[in-house]
């Protein structure tokens, strides 16, 4: 057996720059990076994934290689639609941004984008610097799991839904009153539970539509990847299933694009579930076969381990990672849970720290704002937070989370007991409705310990292996001996509540008054 240990942020190994056999393991990011859609611009390629609930959202990736990947920029900063973006009257978790399309236009970029949420109306942002500043075009109908479309005639069009069509302006400003507007198939019997997420190419006069099959309760049959083709944008369509794989044991590989490489050669871009950690992107080689985008190796199987990739790039910074908080902007790294009141932190005040003040009482951390975030990463992980909880006052808790639907909290707690560091379970309740307003939350309280001092070290270990799913939890005084408390904690991903993979989550809210902060001193990321 072949054991390869690698990187997250460089999976590339057995060769040294300059040479071409470069070797390359799936998963391409070991972490949660859903509904990818992927173009190539010269030599860059630039991917878009979902972020829901978190702000900034819609995170634009960057590769040279499809392998090394690093954020640039996010479409927007903030959705505003109605209050419960700002945890006020509901929330939007699961909800906000949802699968986008990401194109490239006689010179501009473009992404749409459809929240599934009210007022249920999508967004097309565009720019001529995917790494600086996004500015909204438009807004119109909501288009479920979209795939924005340029035709070579300058039609622009819309594939959406389980095989919808609707055709825009050329502008973007809105639909065409007087274009296309049709379904452009039917569903076959094999098609029974949901078929989305829509991704289209035209190659070789063809259209190409991708999307993935999804199946629930028959045996034999894993999600899939399917293709359906045509002649012309209008059909008539045929279907053909082009990736059916159950990937390392995780359950089928299915939903993402195909892209054009550097090398001539076409690659697939197609996510899986892997439990707590969430939905990871796997790379493979897409085969032109008989005009099909046939993905997987020679079998049809996701590769474990591929070759030729056009080069290495192991300088690229990653999209998860370290952060000492030096510079006066908060780096790419992170997303806050929900839209943050920006008067409420501060990178300036403190030099060299993030300063979180408390902003609003509340009496958990899922309605708690500011509670800022970033992916966990398989196959292991692990992240320490060193803060200052000198400001905190009286019924103030901060600390640091494995943070999803069911929560490992680990919280520095000041109150008429004393300083204390409470290790906590939390698991959030959502009451029905479009709301999505919280019920409840269990807390269980698993141990707790008194300590002096005004800084204190919280780690959270975690191992995303199969069957696994563990979150483990210390604290220390001193950053040298470490002390574990309370219990493992089982992550999961559950589309009932979050939508989202495992996140670190950093947080400080207030139960009693205002007026409180923590400062944080440093973030250190290994895996």
């Amino acid at each position: 057996m072949l054991l390869l240990i690698i990187s997250l942020s460089d999976n590339s190994v057995g060769a040294s720059d300059g040479q071409k056999n470069i070797v390359f393991t799936n998963p391409m990011i070991n972490a949660d990076v859903p509904d990818m859609s992927v173009i190539r611009v010269d030599s860059n390629y630039y991917m878009i994934s979902t972020t829901m609930h978190l702000m900034p959202g819609a995170p634009i990736m960057r590769s040279k290689d499809l392998v090394n990947w690093e954020t640039i920029s996010y479409v927007f900063d903030s959705l505003t639609d109605h209050s419960r973006y700002d945890l006020i009257g509901g929330t939007v978790y699961g909800k906000g941004q949802w699968a986008s399309s990401i194109r490239y236009h006689n010179g501009q970029y473009y992404v749409l984008f459809s929240p599934n949420d009210e007022p249920y109306k999508s967004y097309i942002f565009t720019t001529k610097d995917p790494g600086g500043k996004w500015h909204l075009l438009s807004r119109m109908k909501h288009f479920h799991d979209a795939s924005l479309f340029f035709d070579d005639d300058g039609r622009v069009y819309v594939f959406y839904g389980t095989g919808e069509l609707q055709e825009l302006k050329s502008d973007l400003s809105g639909i065409n009153p007087y274009g296309i507007s049709m379904k452009i198939f039917e569903r076959d019997a094999e098609e029974y539970g949901l078929l989305e997420g829509s991704q289209v190419v035209k190659h070789g006069g063809k259209y190409y539509l991708l999307m993935i099959s999804m199946v629930y309760g028959q045996l034999g049959r894993v999600r899939r990847e399917v293709c359906y083709r045509a002649d012309h944008i209008t059909g008539p369509y045929e279907k053909k299933v082009i990736l059916e794989d159950d990937f390392a044991g995780y359950g089928g590989v299915g939903q993402g694009c195909i892209v054009d490489g550097n090398d001539g050669k076409w690659y697939g871009i197609i996510f899986q579930d892997r439990g707590g950690i969430g939905r990871v992107p796997m790379l493979m080689p897409c085969r032109w076969i008989d005009g099909w985008p046939m993905l997987g190796d020679e079998k049809g199987h996701v590769p474990v381990i591929m070759k030729d990739l056009s080069q290495r790039h192991s300088t690229r910074k990653g999209i998860m990672g370290s952060d000492d908080f030096s510079t006066d902007r908060l780096s790419l790294y992170w997303q806050w849970n929900h839209n943050p009141i920006m008067e409420k932190w501060s990178l300036t005040e403190r030099p060299g720290y993030l300063r979180l003040k408390t902003s609003r009482i509340v009496d958990n951390i899922y309605k708690a704002p500011n509670t800022i975030t970033q992916r966990m990463a398989g196959p292991k992980c692990s992240a320490v937070v060193a803060m200052d909880i000198s400001h905190m006052r009286d019924g103030d808790v901060a600390g640091f989370s494995a943070f999803n639907g069911i929560s490992g909290l680990l919280s520095v707690v000041k109150d008429n007991l004393g300083q204390r560091v409470v290790m906590s379970v939390d698991q959030v309740n959502f009451a029905k409705g479009i709301e999505k307003k919280i019920a409840s939350v269990d807390k269980k309280e698993e141990e707790s310990a008194a300590f002096f001092g005004n800084k204190i070290y919280l780690r959270i270990d975690a191992d995303f292996n199969l069957g696994k799913d563990w979150a483990s939890f210390y604290y220390s005084l001193d950053n040298q001996r470490w002390i574990k408390i309370g219990v493992d904690v089982k992550m999961v991903f559950d589309y009932t509540r979050l939508f989202m993979g495992s996140r670190f989550a950093i947080y400080n809210y207030a139960t009693k008054s205002l007026g409180g902060y923590v400062d944080i001193d440093e973030f250190e990321y290994s895996y």
